[in-house]
C-alpha cells in the first residue's frame, strides 16, 4: 500500500473547486519556486489540474513534502489531484573541463573518448562506452541542446572524431543528443529504477518515461512497475516521445502506454524546428484515435520564467496544442523555477478558457473523427456525443471503476461537460489528466435506481446542471464490473435531489 493510496475522503465535505470551466488540462512542473505548500495551493486555485515530480532535479525528500502537501490539498478543496513523476531516462552527457569548459573553434576538430581525465578545447570524455563502435562517418552529435553540432569523421571502440559543423562553448556535463542512431542504451537507468520505486510508494498516479525508443521500452516499465505496486494498484505509464526513432514506431507505443507526451525540448533538438509542429499534430491525432490522453509539453510560457506576460507567439503555441484536440498542456521551468508561476499558470486557464469559447474550436477538434471500436462500450460513448448535440443536455454523468468509459466518452470530444463518478481514488485522481473529465469520488452503488438517484444529486451538488435540465447518465451492469459499459439513460434533474445528503 502507497503512502497516499487513500487520503481523500469518501464523502465530500468543506469547500470544494467546481468545473474549472475549461476542457483542456493543465499541468504544472514542480521546482523551487513552487514546492512550498502555500504556492502549491496557490497553482491549484489558479488551474492546475495535475502536478508534474521532475525527478531529474531535486532529491526524494523534497519530491515526498510537495506530494504530501498535494494530498493535503485533495481534502481541503475535495477534489482529487493527479500526480505525475517524469522519471531522468537515459541523458548522455559529456564528461567535465580542466577550467569548468572550453571553445570549440567552427570547423574545427574536436574528438570524445573514453579517457576520464578532464577535457580542453580538443577533447572531452564521453561516459558511455555503448556509443562507441555504433556511430558512422556523417552522423550528427549535438551538445548542449543543439548549440554546437559535431559531425562524426571516425569512429571506434576508444574514440570519436568530429568536425564542428558549429562550434562554442561547451562545458560540464552537457547533455549530448544523438540523432541519426538508435543507441542500444536502457530505457530506465539505476536512478530511473530507484526514483520508479519511490514514485510508486509515493502513490503517484502517473509516471512518464523519458526518451523513449521502442515498444519495449513501456512493456519493460509495465513489468518494474507492477514489480513494486502493491494489491494491483499501479500507476499508469505515460511515454514521452522525444527521440526520432519513436516516430517510426509510434502506433506500438502508443498501443503499450496509457497515455503519451508531446515532449518537445529533445525532439526539436535532434529534428529541424520545422518538423516538430506536423509531428505534434500527428502524434496528437494518433494518441485520440487510440483513445489515450496526450499532453503538449515544453516551453509553451517560456517567457514568463523572467516575465509576468507571455508573447503572442508562445498564446498562439497554447492555442494551437488546444485547437488540436489535446488533453492537457504542460508548464517546465515556468512554474518550477521561474518569477512568476501563479501567474503562468493563470494565463494558461485564461488562453485554454478563451479557445473553447471560440466557435470554431468544436469544429476544428471534430476534424478528427475517430471511428468507435466495434463494442457497445464504444458505440454508447458515441451516443452520448450525438445525444447530447440532438437534446439540449448540462452534463454526461459517468459511472466508472477503471475509467476506461470515462476515456471512451473523452475521445469523442463532446461538447457537453462530463462528471465522473467513482469509487475508486486512483481512477479519481488519473482522469485529472483526461480532456472534459471532473472526477468526484464517490461509494459504489448497487442498484439502477441508486444509480440514477446519485447521478441526479450528484450533478446538482457539482454545477452540473439545475433543476429541469437533463442529464445522460453511462454504467455499466452488473455494476463494478470493469468495460462492461452497456446502460445509457437521459434523465431530467429536479432539484430535490439536493435534500438528499447521500454520496
Amino acid at each position: 500500500m502507497s503512502k497516499h493510496a487513500n487520503t481523500l475522503s469518501e464523502t465530500e465535505t468543506g469547500r470544494t473547486i467546481g468545473p474549472r470551466g475549461r476542457k483542456v488540462k493543465i499541468l504544472a512542473t514542480i521546482g523551487p519556486a513552487s514546492r512550498s505548500p502555500d504556492m502549491l495551493r496557490k497553482l491549484f486555485k489558479a488551474g492546475a489540474d495535475a502536478f508534474r515530480v521532475n525527478m531529474s532535479h531535486g532529491n526524494h525528500a523534497d519530491h515526498a513534502s510537495a506530494i504530501t502537501a498535494i494530498r493535503a490539498l485533495e481534502e481541503e478543496f475535495g477534489r482529487p489531484i493527479a500526480i505525475l513523476a517524469d522519471l531522468q531516462g537515459p541523458k548522455l552527457r559529456v564528461g567535465t573541463f580542466k577550467d569548468g569548459k572550453a571553445v570549440i573553434r567552427h570547423s574545427g576538430h574536436f574528438t570524445l573518448d573514453r579517457d576520464p581525465a578532464p577535457g580542453d578545447e580538443t577533447r572531452v570524455c564521453l561516459p558511455h562506452p555503448e556509443l562507441f563502435g555504433i556511430l558512422e562517418r556523417g552522423q550528427r552529435l549535438l551538445i548542449n541542446d543543439g548549440k554546437i553540432r559535431l559531425i562524426v569523421k571516425e569512429a571506434d571502440e576508444n574514440r570519436i572524431f568530429c568536425s564542428a559543423e558549429v562550434g562554442g562553448v561547451i562545458s560540464d556535463r552537457k547533455g549530448v543528443n544523438v540523432p541519426d542512431a538508435e543507441v542500444p542504451i536502457p530505457a530506465l537507468t539505476q536512478k530511473d529504477r530507484k526514483d520508479l520505486a519511490f514514485a510508486v510508494e509515493q502513490g503517484a498516479d502517473w509516471i512518464a518515461l523519458s526518451f523513449v525508443q521502442r515498444p519495449e521500452d513501456m512493456a519493460e516499465a509495465r513489468k518494474l512497475v507492477a514489480a513494486h505496486a502493491s494489491g494491483g494498484h499501479a500507476p499508469s505509464l505515460c511515454a514521452k516521445i522525444e527521440k526520432p526513432q519513436a516516430i517510426g514506431r509510434l502506433d506500438g507505443i502508443i498501443e503499450l502506454s496509457d497515455s503519451i507526451m508531446v515532449a518537445r525540448g529533445d525532439l526539436g533538438v535532434e529534428l529541424e524546428p520545422h518538423e516538430v509542429p506536423p509531428l505534434q499534430k500527428r502524434i496528437v491525432a494518433a494518441s485520440r484515435i487510440a483513445g489515450k490522453p496526450v499532453i503538449v509539453a515544453t516551453q509553451m510560457l517560456e517567457s514568463m520564467i523572467e516575465s509576468p506576460m507571455p508573447t503572442r507567439a508562445e498564446v498562439s503555441d497554447v492555442a494551437n496544442a488546444v485547437y488540436d484536440g489535446a488533453d492537457a498542456v504542460m508548464l517546465s521551468a515556468e512554474s518550477a523555477a521561474g518569477e512568476w508561476p501563479e501567474e503562468s499558470v493563470s494565463m494558461m486557464h485564461r488562453i485554454t478558457a478563451q479557445v473553447e469559447r471560440d466557435e470554431g474550436y468544436k469544429e476544428r477538434i471534430r476534424l478528427l473523427d475517430p471511428t468507435p471500436d466495434a463494442t457497445t462500450s464504444d458505440a454508447l460513448a458515441h451516443s452520448c456525443m450525438t445525444i447530447a448535440e440532438t437534446v439540449s443536455i448540462s452534463a454526461i454523468t459517468v459511472f466508472t471503476s477503471s475509467g476506461s468509459t470515462a476515456r471512451r466518452v473523452a475521445r469523442e470530444r463532446p461538447s457537453t461537460p462530463m462528471l465522473v463518478l467513482t469509487p475508486s481514488i486512483r481512477t479519481a485522481r488519473r482522469v485529472g489528466l483526461l480532456w472534459g473529465a471532473h472526477a468526484v469520488l464517490t461509494k459504489d452503488i448497487g442498484s439502477f435506481e441508486e444509480m440514477i438517484a446519485k447521478g441526479k444529486r450528484m450533478a446538482l451538488r457539482h454545477g452540473f446542471g439545475e433543476a429541469g435540465s437533463k442529464q445522460i447518465v453511462l454504467a455499466g451492469v452488473p455494476f463494478g464490473t470493469p468495460g462492461a459499459t452497456n446502460l445509457l439513460h437521459v434523465v431530467t434533474l429536479s432539484g430535490a435531489e439536493l435534500d438528499d445528503h447521500r454520496d
